[in-house]
């Protein structure tokens, strides 16, 4: 059995799927976006890519900043209205009952129902094509306190975090593994000797 041929395209999944809030506190708007990632570590540095039609392109590129708010099974019906409405025409937060939380170092406002929101700041932009590019420093990471475990470290596999695949919205599963476990030793049992 061999491997089909596309032309070029974008493949490349699953992607996380993320509501991003921009605007201020009095005039915000949530862009849904699939093409978000992480470019950099010191400093931190994440993208996103909007085409320059949608309503929350000139809000993000006029104030420079925006709030990347990672989405969950209870978000995943608003994380979809979001991307097929218009903020030029409605309230995003009011028609899906999502609540503006103030941020600590940008304008726009984070969505409370979020388990993470992680607040930007533009530093630049991008124009690929269809879309362009926003490059953004991470300003904060805000983490809801309910998924922080006993030793007070957030335990990010209690968030019920979703992806995007092809058109398709998909709950992550079971943690399979975690970084480093294929060349890990393992641990030799120690018993007891009489």
């Amino acid at each position: 059995m061999g491997k089909v041929i596309w032309k070029p395209g974008t493949f490349l999944y699953p992607l996380p799927v993320v509501m991003v809030s921009c605007g201020t506190m009095e005039k915000s708007n949530i862009i849904t976006v699939a093409w978000t990632g992480i470019l950099n570590t010191n400093p931190a540095t994440v993208y996103i890519s909007v085409r320059p039609s949608r309503y929350s392109y000139h809000l993000i590129r006029e104030q420079g900043e925006f709030v990347i708010n990672l989405t969950n099974k209870n978000l995943v019906k608003a994380t979809d209205w979001c991307g097929v409405k218009t903020g030029a025409k409605v309230d995003k937060f009011k028609e899906m009952n999502l609540h503006k939380e103030k941020a600590k170092f940008v304008k726009c406002p984070m969505i409370q129902e979020s388990p993470v929101s992680v607040e930007c700041k533009v530093k630049e932009i991008k124009e690929m094509g269809t879309h362009h590019v926003f490059i953004a420093d991470v300003l904060s990471i805000d983490a809801d306190e309910t998924y922080m475990n006993e030793k007070g470290a957030f335990d990010i596999s209690k968030c019920d975090l979703i992806a995007y695949a092809n058109g398709h919205y998909y709950a992550l599963g079971k943690k399979l593994g975690k970084f480093g476990f294929s060349v890990q030793k393992k641990k030799k049992n120690k018993r007891n000797k009489k």
